[in-house]
């Protein structure tokens, strides 16, 4: 025995070594068999603008040939309409309305939920090079994500990476994004006949924006040059051929009420996947394909993890649509999607929507707040400034009117044959059922997803922020009351008005809260309510957010002949606020009552700590009630 393990020590150098010679052959073999992943991501750009997907936009060959040994995703949907909100999805494989990740821009930043990473973190873990080119505009706390750089470096990360290591890279283009269509005027040239140019019914068909959807088409064509620069390195470097290549747009496109709306138009996004020669085996499809299934954001992750190979932790909440164990046939028939939005910079709104085939269904948990309601950014957009002199003007028609007007509760559409959303299929007794099945798949997604926006953002920051995955499981059943008080909105008054009086009364201030917007939602029918909601709205004891929803219902429903007493109580009220986000909640509905009831506010910042006044998203709504008209 002692002659045995005396040969054993003296032999360690060299059984190390062979020890040593295995693990790397191993993981050269392991690595030889990984494919590489690159995302293509154009920025603001909906399927409605190439020509792949509807006629009218344009040819786009780089994007296309990735296609020639690829697949077309016919289905493929962003979750949010906005970049941060979208992106955040995309990152985390975990729906923002569940974390409390689909406010755009973010005040702070949440963290996953409890024992879950990145699933960037697990790919990194499992021996890929990650690195991002270049926009990192998440909501959510990341923490080494990344192999190589992040940031705009303007490179082909892949490059940085170890001999044979597999990688994933995501490169952004800028091309497409809604500032490059910030132009003051319409004297540069477009490769477009003006004349061809298809305007959506929702909007005035006029030169300007004939003009504007030329020009951003464009720009279509400048970003898809780009997507062939990232294919020809790939290419140069001997990589095509071992790389699945993802090109898609972060989320919809940026004409009027796209971006940052629930519409088509700013979530149905383009995805093209080019399948790798060498890795045909762990697709299902048929390359040079099209594929009907739904598919989102919420999978992305996921799809990228089970095609290198790595097990997929639970807790995330989409499904892989490409790799190994999944079925062409299971793909294609997921008909359904999940969409929301919330605040878009300084303007604040609450809306959930779901697909299922070719039905859509949206839920305005708000419906006073209009769609035209004042953003900043948006109204950059020459297009977008017409649109609205046209209305005030009286120069559109009901369908264009429409943006700039109370919405309904609840809608249903057939986008199949109504792809804009123009016709409102919920008060047809001939779509009753329909509407049922739909409102109850909405109202599954709510549940399951403990969806944190019926509490107000600035609470949420206060008391579920950063763990907020954990406030929502733990704030279940009052989530749930909390909805079903919201959901008297679907009732007729009559029904709900013995529900509604016991939400004003009850002792939860969150109960008071949503029974003031139900009736708000309610307008007029709900005057019966005029001296319960005047009682809270004079409460020196009630919370500030309760006086200022009662206050807003007393100023829809005209209760009051002093319009200027209500709109001095208001701003007084918005004076209160402690943070940016109740600020911008109150001015919300200050921004909400000027722009559909012409109310006036005369303000004094100097009435707001420094720190509120001084906001760009505070400073953007002030200078709107200031001087907009």
């Amino acid at each position: 025995m002692n002659i045995t393990i005396q040969f054993i020590k003296n032999s360690m150098p060299l059984f190390v070594y062979f020890i040593s010679i295995f693990l790397s052959v191993s993981v050269y073999a392991q690595n030889a068999t990984r494919p590489n992943i690159v995302w293509i991501m154009s920025e603001d750009n909906s399927k409605h603008y190439l020509n792949m997907y509807e006629n009218g936009g344009v040819e786009t060959p780089n994007i296309e040939s990735l296609a020639e040994n690829g697949l077309i995703f016919n289905h493929a949907f962003s979750n949010s309409a906005v970049c941060s909100a979208s992106r955040s999805t995309l990152i985390s494989g975990v729906y923002g309305t569940r974390l409390a990740s689909q406010y755009h821009r973010k005040i702070t930043k949440v963290n996953m939920p409890s024992g879950l990473k990145m699933w960037l973190n697990y790919l990194k873990d499992s021996g890929y090079f990650v690195t991002n080119d270049s926009k990192t505009d998440f909501n959510i706390n990341t923490s080494d994500m990344w192999s190589g750089f992040e940031g705009w470096k303007n490179d082909f990360g892949w490059r940085d990476r170890g001999s044979n290591q597999p990688f994933f890279h995501s490169y952004t283009i800028h091309d497409t994004h809604e500032s490059e269509i910030h132009f003051t005027n319409t004297i540069e040239s477009v490769p477009f006949d003006t004349d061809t140019i298809f305007v959506e019914p929702r909007y005035p068909d006029t030169e300007l924006f004939r003009y504007t959807g030329a020009y951003y088409r464009k720009k279509h064509i400048e970003m898809d040059n780009k997507v062939g620069a990232v294919i020809d390195e790939l290419k140069a470097d001997g990589l095509y051929d071992d790389t699945f290549i993802f090109y898609f747009g972060d989320h919809g496109g940026v004409l009027p009420g796209s971006k940052g709306y629930n519409h088509e138009t700013g979530v149905h996004i383009p995805l093209v996947v080019h399948i790798p020669k060498n890795f045909e085996y762990m697709v299902d499809f048929t390359p040079d394909s099209r594929v009907d299934g739904f598919v989102s954001f919420i999978d992305f992750g996921v799809t990228v993890l089970n095609l290198a190979g790595v097990s997929i932790p639970s807790g995330f909440d989409g499904e892989p649509f490409l790799g190994q164990n999944v079925s062409a046939e299971d793909i294609n028939a997921k008909d359904e999607t999940f969409t929301y939005a919330d605040r878009l910079d300084e303007k604040y709104d609450f809306v959930r929507s779901v697909r299922k085939g070719k039905y859509k269904y949206t839920r305005n948990y708000e419906p006073f707040n209009q769609l035209s309601l004042w953003n900043e950014y948006r109204y950059r957009q020459l297009a977008f400034q017409q649109w609205r002199k046209l209305y005030f003007k009286g120069e559109l028609n009901d369908v264009q009117a429409s943006f700039f007007e109370e919405k309904p509760v609840e809608a249903l559409y057939d986008v199949e044959a109504d792809p804009y959303e123009t016709n409102n299929l919920a008060d047809k007794p001939e779509f009753n059922s329909v509407l049922v099945q739909m409102r109850n798949v909405h109202s599954d997604y709510i549940t399951t997803n403990n969806d944190l926006s019926f509490y107000p953002e600035f609470y949420l920051i206060n008391n579920a922020f950063p763990n907020t995955a954990e406030f929502g499981v733990n704030n279940q059943v009052k989530l749930q009351r909390l909805k079903d008080i919201a959901d008297l909105q679907l009732q007729d008054y009559s029904s709900a008005e013995a529900s509604i009086i016991e939400a004003l009364e009850a002792s939860d201030p969150w109960e008071r809260y949503w029974g003031l917007i139900v009736c708000s939602s309610f307008g007029s029918e709900a005057l019966g309510m005029k001296s319960r909601i005047s009682a809270i709205a004079e409460s020196s004891g009630e919370t500030n957010y309760n006086r200022m929803r009662a206050l807003e219902f007393l100023a829809l429903t005209k209760s009051t002949n002093d319009p200027e007493l209500i709109a001095e109580a208001i701003t007084n009220n918005m004076y209160n606020a402690t943070s940016v986000t109740e600020a911008l909640l109150y001015l919300n509905s200050m921004a909400m009552l000027k722009g559909r009831m012409d109310y006036k506010f005369e303000i004094n910042s100097n009435n707001l700590s420094s720190s509120i006044s001084q906001d760009n998203k505070v400073s953007d709504r002030l200078k709107y009630l200031y001087t907009v008209q």
